[in-house]
């Protein structure tokens, strides 16, 4: 039984032209919208039953083509594209906002001392690792012990890599070591997305048609989409890890800078003001 929407709607691409700058801003400001990790059990099934249905040929009545459209990116923010399976909260796509300013703040901030740059870089593998593990390609699972390896050798790795910078930036100008959260990052990725998509590397990807018919599993993709997410995901952390410490070492030489600094409570004072009459006039 069909309703009066069209049937002919390829949701499986995405809405806007992925050809156009502003097609793919569209379509990832969707994809990673925050608000998605607030929606219900039941809104998450709801939107999973409507998806699956049109793609059956079955449209529930008065459904409209933007309702439509906003459930497929309910049901993509939530259910993995080839198991199905509802996916871990935090390693969703829609959890990346808030997690990842929340966790490279906290890098940036802790990095004077050894414990406070083990705990955030084993924080941060952590999470990367769920977020690997969640957004792995195909339908076959990982070991245990791949996982583990995968997990262990990302973590030894950014550490090692963190506590190696700090010492070695102790004997550098200052803002070097304002540099030891990018580079640990930076090798725990080419670490960890390789071990935790060991599996794509040794059995290949699964390779569709126009149609999305499912023609075979190939290597040569694998290891060409794990380069480009290894290079995008060093990439991506630049302007929060990488651009930041340049800009703060040069502030702190300026005059009112180093006033602020000696004054706390004016200090407190002036970014409390700023966060209002940013509030105010985003409002």
């Amino acid at each position: 039984m069909s309703g009066d929407l069209s049937l002919n709607i390829n949701i499986k691409e995405p809405r806007w032209d992925q050809s156009t700058f502003m097609g793919r801003a569209q379509h990832f400001f969707f994809v990673t919208d925050p608000r998605n990790i607030l929606k219900s059990s039941k809104t998450l099934e709801d939107a999973r039953v409507t998806v699956e249905n049109y793609r059956l040929g079955v449209v529930k009545p008065g459904l409209t083509e933007d309702e439509l459209w906003r459930a497929k990116y309910v049901y993509d923010s939530a259910f993995h594209p080839d198991t199905g399976e509802k996916m871990v909260v935090v390693g969703r796509m829609s959890a990346q906002v808030p997690m990842n300013m929340t966790i490279t703040g906290c890098m940036l901030t802790f990095y004077r001392t050894t414990p406070a740059v083990v705990f955030w870089q084993w924080v941060n593998q952590s999470f990367n690792a769920v977020v690997n593990y969640t957004n792995r390609s195909g339908d076959a699972a990982l070991t245990t012990n791949q996982l583990a390896a995968a997990y262990v050798s990302a973590t030894t790795g950014a550490v090692v890599t963190a506590l190696g910078l700090k010492s070695l930036a102790k004997r550098l100008p200052a803002v070097m070591s304002r540099f030891v959260p990018f580079f640990a990052v930076a090798a725990a990725n080419c670490i960890n997305i390789p071990f935790m998509r060991q599996r794509e590397l040794k059995y290949g990807i699964p390779v569709t048609d126009e149609n999305g018919n499912r023609l075979g599993e190939s290597v040569t993709a694998a290891k060409s989409g794990i380069i480009q997410v290894v290079v995008s995901r060093i990439g991506m952390a630049v302007p929060a890890m990488a651009i930041p410490p340049v800009i703060m070492n040069a502030l702190e030489k300026k005059a009112f800078m180093k006033v602020m600094l000696q004054q706390p409570d004016a200090c407190h004072a002036f970014y409390s003001k700023w966060a209002y009459w940013s509030w105010f006039y985003s409002q």
